[in-house]
């Protein structure tokens, strides 16, 4: 026996990783945070400072699961294809909550709103379009734009004073070039994997 069939043995010796496990139900519960966030941030007609304070908490929790579950996934081997399709899929009820929350409270123009959903929509359809010749997992540059996302939109959910919205603007621009760019990047990564599936079938 070749050493390469020995290790495919070997691999499929090994338990199946069950879907329901730590890092997936750490996804599913940033689901669940979602609406609770919405509820907090229009209390008080979304002025009152005290409301704003527990929707950006629960906010920061929420995304911190995000970073939680992936960590967990990986260094206990939990990592499933449910949990690639459903750890963006939570990151985008996240961010899409707050984008449109801040934009019905006036405090975040539409277009903004718009362009991020677009981007993120169309990445959710990516990957169900190509889901049958293989998972596209998140990349650098896609956690990266989580990451500038949450942040921006972490900042725009405290009351804090006019004088820092600059900073705020500044953050918010570079959240968005990130956005548009990774959105590009997932589009290339959906064809040429689209394209080797069929290729490999004869489809």
């Amino acid at each position: 026996m070749s050493a390469g069939a020995d290790g495919a043995d070997r691999k499929a010796d090994l338990p199946a990783v069950p879907t329901l496990n730590v890092a997936n139900l750490l996804t599913l519960s940033r689901l669940v945070l979602v609406p609770l966030f919405v509820l907090a941030l229009f209390a008080g007609d979304g002025t009152d400072p005290w409301w704003r304070y527990v929707a950006t908490a629960i906010f920061a929790v929420a995304a911190l699961t995000d970073r939680v579950d992936g960590w967990v996934a990986r260094k206990y081997s939990l990592i499933t294809n449910f949990g690639k399709i459903a750890d963006p899929i939570a990151d985008k009820a996240l961010i899409g909550a707050a984008l449109v929350g801040l934009s019905v409270l006036g405090e975040l123009p539409w277009w903004v709103t718009i362009v991020i959903a677009v981007r993120e929509l169309g990445v959710t359809l990516l990957r169900f379009w190509v889901i049958r010749h293989g998972v596209i997992p998140a990349s650098r540059g896609g956690k990266a734009k989580t990451l500038a996302q949450v942040v921006a939109i972490g900042l725009f959910l405290l009351p804090l004073p006019a004088a820092v919205d600059p900073v705020l603007w500044v953050l918010l621009g570079v959240a968005l070039v990130l956005t548009v760019v990774t959105g590009l990047e997932y589009t290339i990564r959906a064809i040429r994997l689209r394209a080797a599936g069929r290729a490999a079938t004869g489809g």
